[in-house]
């Protein structure tokens, strides 16, 4: 069998097609990778048998990997935490289901963050995922498992969630493509809630011809999402060789101020120079409220959680911690199931609902989130897309800021503020360290215009191979 590590998920599809790779070696080769590899990455859940499912669709036999808070009918779905350690999906996520009816094979679930709270992937239940390019950092968060996971060519796909840039920030730490689509392009029916206002699933890949083609299969309407869009869907794959001369790139000023780190800067200024080589418009912009974005997003995803985490309470699923007084159940159960992280944000988000400070909190950042969202509308009647960082910094060592909440949240400060817009958004590599760390940027467009994302991403990787580079890990 040909040795498929360097082959996209495209290229694997079209080989399967044309007989020359059989679907069940595919599969095989892959879950090799998994059990010699993951044991220096700890980016897998769990990982599944073969499944023969779809027989003659257009993506037979190509495998993907499944973020742990996305449901599989009867697998197990913990989100990393030990309060949901023993439940089984009864029914699968809507996204799940269509990857399903096109031929991909789920190969298993990948580590995150306790319920998607965090930056890292160390406040999980199963242990830190480790970063494919230096396993003394970090490989960002939530969806740090499954960026990992196809950095290290342990899976040409995955799927992730998005709640402030949980897909964008672990792609940029691990050197691949990470597309957050707008809000309500993709059912989240099946995705277990953090923030329901903010919360997006999205494809992780190597490349922006694999994002287009899963995009292509999990986005449209969905009558289980009462905030799915019935916005048409158009064929991404089609943005991929569309000209991009005379688009308008905005670069805002606020997000190249103190705390970027060097490297990133000079790198996002070659990104700039290769687009401008193609006549594409450089413009300075302005997004004022981006000093506001993390208090903002962090009373309302904090709230939301709060609210949304309240079913897990011993009673109906997940750990019970037997006890014959009710008030207790709920206590012990609570304080045994939720890691550190998930009690923080339950607290923050209790407290900012509560009577006497729901104004003072809560109700100020939902007028300030409009504000946020006001920059980007009157930007994005001046550019076509925004360029900016993805992380001011690279990926940061193990332990570093797990005891320093602020410095963790404001690790995702570049990618917040789209969230709360519910905007389209896509991190890509554009560099390397002197350390030999991923460097990554950020494009962001109009609400349903993932398009343009696509069309700019894709030229610049024909122009660069910072997306065909391998991490240094042994087979």
């Amino acid at each position: 069998m040909e040795d498929i590590i360097n082959f996209t998920g495209v290229e694997i599809k079209e080989k399967i097609k044309a007989n020359s790779l059989e679907e069940s070696e595919v599969y095989s080769f892959f879950k090799n990778r998994i059990k010699k590899v993951d044991s220096q990455l700890n980016s897998f859940v769990d990982i599944y048998e073969y499944d023969n499912g779809e027989r003659g669709s257009a993506y037979a036999g190509v495998p993907i990997a499944i973020k742990d808070n996305i449901c599989i009918k009867g697998k197990k779905i913990t989100c990393a935490s030990k309060i949901l350690a023993s439940h089984v999906a009864v029914y699968d996520a809507t996204v799940v289901n269509l990857l399903k009816e096109a031929g991909l094979r789920i190969i298993g679930t990948t580590n995150m963050d306790e319920f998607a709270f965090g930056s890292s992937t160390e406040n999980s239940c199963y242990g830190v995922t480790k970063n494919p390019w230096d396993r003394s950092r970090v490989s960002g968060g939530s969806s740090g498992g499954s960026a990992a996971a196809v950095a290290a060519r342990l899976v040409p796909f995955a799927l992730g969630s998005d709640t402030g840039g949980s897909i964008r920030q672990p792609c940029c730490f691990c050197g691949v493509v990470g597309l957050k689509p707008t809000y309500g392009r993709v059912s989240r029916y099946g995705l277990i809630a953090f923030g329901s206002s903010l919360d997006q699933i999205g494809p992780i890949t190597t490349n922006f011809t694999d994002s287009a083609h899963i995009l292509n299969i999990i986005s449209g309407f969905d009558r289980h999402d009462s905030t799915s869009s019935k916005e048409e869907v158009p064929d991404f794959t089609k943005s991929l060789k569309d000209d991009i001369q005379g688009l308008r790139v905005g670069i805002p000023k606020e997000y190249f101020g103190e705390g970027l780190d060097i490297q990133i800067k000079k790198a996002i200024d070659e990104v700039m120079a290769i687009f401008k080589k193609k006549n594409v418009k450089i413009v300075e912009v302005s997004l004022p409220h981006t000093e506001y974005a993390v208090a903002t997003y962090y009373i309302i995803a904090s709230s939301e959680a709060s609210s949304n985490l309240q079913r897990f309470d011993g009673i109906k699923y997940g750990l019970r911690v037997n006890n014959t007084d009710l008030e207790e159940l709920y206590t012990k159960t609570r304080q045994e199931g939720f890691g550190d992280e998930a009690k923080r944000r339950i607290f923050l988000g209790t407290y900012s609902l509560s009577s006497g400070y729901y104004d003072a909190y809560y109700l100020r950042a939902l007028k300030t989130r409009n504000l946020i969202k006001r920059d980007f509308d009157r930007v994005f009647s001046e550019v076509d897309v925004i360029l900016t960082p993805t992380s001011p910094t690279p990926a940061f060592k193990i332990n570093e800021k797990i005891s320093d909440p602020l410095s963790m949240y404001l690790s995702d400060i570049y990618t917040i503020s789209t969230n709360l817009a519910g905007l389209p958004a896509v991190s890509f590599p554009c560099g390397f360290t002197k350390d030999n760390l991923p460097i990554g940027a950020q494009l962001i467009s109009k609400e349903f215009d993932e398009s343009s994302l696509i069309k700019l991403g894709s030229y610049y990787q024909e122009h660069t191979d910072f997306h065909k580079k391998l991490p240094p890990l042994g087979s």
